[in-house]
């Protein structure tokens, strides 16, 4: 049993270092988009909802926490609160997800889609391509995290139907704890996305 979570861990760790790299692609085209068109950038930054980005930053922090305490129930092999915390998790990504339509519902509606809907509003001497590359790389950044959430949600899922059979215990728990380590590399990945998307431009500013 020792062998078998040593080895699932250590797939887990390989797994995750392929989502970095993954992420760093896109975190690299935004850092060169950053430093070539730094007025188009700063527009377009100003544009970010910070209010909904703080939210789902606290949001996703507690799903963290939920995480951990589901993760610490399962080595103690105690049913009622792995299913517990596990739920709470899951109710907590679905509120980021909600969270996030609610978000690009408003970038659709102010015209800040590029392809499908872009007259966007106080551009000032921007080049609107150039914001328009922003709010791509802004859709990419956040969707492909979205993306990341779903499945999560969809692996706590599975660890909840499975939970309620009694499939975990203080013996038996790597499946719950592997998929701590995923949904935490995704809250990661939102502790960055949330600064250089929202925060820099505004504190900039200040």
């Amino acid at each position: 049993m020792d062998q078998q979570h040593e080895t699932a861990t250590m797939g887990m760790w390989l797994f995750l270092v392929t989502e970095i790299m993954f992420f760093g692609g896109m975190f690299c085209a935004y850092l060169v988009y950053r430093y070539n068109y730094f007025t188009a950038w700063d527009v377009g930054s100003q544009h970010m909802e910070i209010k909904w980005g703080a939210i789902n930053t606290v949001v996703l922090i507690c799903s963290s926490l939920t995480m951990v305490l589901a993760v610490h129930a399962a080595k103690l092999g105690n049913k009622k609160m792995i299913v517990f915390f596990l739920f709470l998790t899951i109710l907590l990504g679905a509120a980021f997800l909600g969270i996030k339509a609610v978000e690009y519902t408003n970038h659709w509606n102010a015209g800040e889609v590029p392809g499908l809907n872009w007259h966007p509003s106080e551009l000032g001497n921007a080049d609107p391509r150039h914001v328009a590359i922003f709010f791509s790389l802004y859709f990419c950044m956040t969707g492909m995290h979205a993306l990341h959430m779903v499945i999560g949600i969809g692996l706590l899922t599975w660890l909840l139907i499975r939970a309620q059979k009694g499939d975990f215990t203080s013996e038996y728990n790597s499946p719950v704890e592997m998929t701590g380590l995923y949904w935490h590399f995704v809250d990661v990945v939102w502790i960055y996305l949330f600064p250089l998307l929202y925060l820099v431009s505004h504190h900039h500013h200040s």
